[in-house]
């Protein structure tokens, strides 16, 4: 079995690039019949997941069992920069998004893998990122490549690049979520997440009380 690297996005190939060299790790190692972004020396893992935390949850589940530590890696992007290309390659335009993001983005992804937030063998590293997404220009309105578009476009997305690394934060104790969480589960955001991603299954989190905003720096 062997994954495409040709699917990957220039920033999953460049997180993936800066994880391996930090952690003297192989890349695109085959094991148990997955194909792992990262393997270090002492068999720990590493999966670089840009978006959609949850379909990496039976890779999750099944890399633990098998007595192995997974760390992923998820990046939030905090703002992001519009890069415009003609068919050919040539830069029309680069523009800021005014839309920006925040580290509580990845509670929305959280609901996704709640089951092993607070194994062990399980760490979360968010890098909060400056993003350029890379687009061209269409002679005509096309749909998205996802066919999710309400309406057609005049353009396409072709990739996405780092454009700089903000800040890094490490989640691999009980007690660093449970702080994380505090303030935003006693606001019910986190809640709702809950419960449309469980499809209305009860969860409940015992001796979790509101506390000031806990700030984690890079590790």
């Amino acid at each position: 079995m062997r994954f495409s690297t040709l699917n990957e996005s220039k920033l999953h190939k460049t997180l993936k690039k800066i994880y391996s060299e930090i952690y003297d790790g192989k890349t695109e190692v085959e094991l148990y019949g997955y194909i792992y972004d990262i393997v270090t020396e002492n068999k720990n893992i590493i999966e670089i997941q840009t978006k959609n935390l949850a379909k990496l949850l039976p890779k999750i589940l099944d890399t633990i069992e098998k007595g192995h530590n997974i760390k992923i890696v998820h990046p939030i992007v905090i703002k992001k920069s519009i890069e415009m290309h003609s068919s050919d390659g040539t830069i029309i335009s680069i523009r800021k998004s005014p839309k920006t993001g925040a580290i509580y983005d990845i509670f929305w992804e959280l609901t996704g893998i709640y089951s092993v937030l607070l194994n062990k063998h399980f760490s979360l590293e968010i890098v909060e990122i400056d993003m350029i997404e890379e687009r061209i220009m269409t002679e005509k309105p096309v749909q998205s490549k996802n066919g999710k578009r309400r309406f057609k476009k005049d353009w396409i997305k072709s990739d996405k690049r780092l454009d700089k690394i903000i800040d890094t934060r490490r989640f691999d104790e009980k007690k660093r979520f449970f702080r994380f969480t505090a303030e935003k589960l006693a606001t019910g955001i986190l809640r709702k997440g809950y419960k449309k991603q469980t499809q209305g299954k009860q969860i409940v989190i015992k001796n979790l009380k509101q506390r000031k905003p806990y700030h984690l720096g890079f590790q």
